[in-house]
């Protein structure tokens, strides 16, 4: 294994509480502000954006871990006061903002969640301690979750009198199923690491310590299968909901012909 490459943005993105490493075709993405619980801001979102827009196209794998005690306890809570966080706009502020520049404010933020989900890509969220809210919504954003025996997960904005919109609705619905995904996000109850395996929240739950190298053992086997039958599955099984039974197999059958001449040698 090789030494992990130095991100030339570090000082920047450490600063924001992002820290990129690439090792071969494995990036690592952490959440790097242990002393604040990696609360979110939207510096943060910013850099996690640019990190997604400068993956190296040799990245197959991301693995999203964070350091602390907790992944992530959700929104800075300097965003819910008056004064807000400086340089950034406060709740206010995007309150009274027309509906144009509200829609692409929280597109800007939503960014940073949805990258994680492209086809080329498979994502891995490492996940220890409470996961609230944002930081709830930013493991969803991951194809796989694997976590510590203390995870905590909790949407905590309907409870804020608010709604999660940094694109966790969709796959939490398409985890859990949809009254599930409601009880969830309208109680705001925590979800412990039981019951995240049990319903399909979390791929596999480990004792805290092992949980880095739980996650790095699964990174190493989506590595060992070859790239792009893993890109042809993910893109069969991601686009399965929006297909019957009769366009799925049809879609397998488009899907293994590419494959088969592929490895033929006579694909395009």
């Amino acid at each position: 294994m090789t030494a992990p490459a130095t991100d030339p943005q570090t000082p920047n993105r450490e600063q924001d509480g992002v820290r990129l490493e690439i090792d071969g075709e494995l990036a690592v993405v952490t959440l790097c502000q242990p002393k604040r619980r990696n609360a979110q801001s939207p510096a943060m979102w910013r850099a996690l954006a640019a990190v997604g827009r400068e993956l190296p196209g040799t990245v197959r794998v991301v693995l999203l871990r964070a350091e602390g005690v907790s992944f992530s306890a959700g929104l800075d809570r300097a965003m819910f006061t008056p004064e807000g966080i400086p340089g950034e706009p406060s709740f206010l502020q995007l309150a009274a903002a027309g509906d144009k520049e509200l829609d692409e404010t929280i597109a800007g933020y939503q960014e940073a969640f949805s990258w994680w989900r492209r086809s080329d890509l498979v994502t891995i969220a490492a996940v220890q301690g409470h996961a609230v809210g944002a930081g709830f919504q930013l493991t969803l954003g991951c194809d796989l979750r694997v976590v510590a025996d203390d995870v905590q997960f909790a949407m905590k904005e309907t409870s804020l009198g608010l709604v999660p919109d940094l694109t966790g609705t969709k796959p939490l619905t398409e985890l859990v199923g949809y009254a599930r995904a409601l009880e969830i996000c309208a109680t705001g109850r925590w979800v412990g690491a039981e019951e995240a395996t049990a319903i399909g929240l979390a791929n596999l739950a480990v004792p805290a310590a092992e949980l880095d190298a739980a996650a790095r053992d699964l990174a190493a086997a989506l590595l060992a299968a070859p790239r792009n039958a893993v890109i042809e599955t993910k893109a069969l099984l991601r686009g399965a909901g929006g297909r019957d039974y009769e366009e799925q197999c049809a879609a397998e059958r488009v899907a293994q012909a590419r494959r088969l001449r592929d490895l033929a040698g006579i694909g395009d």
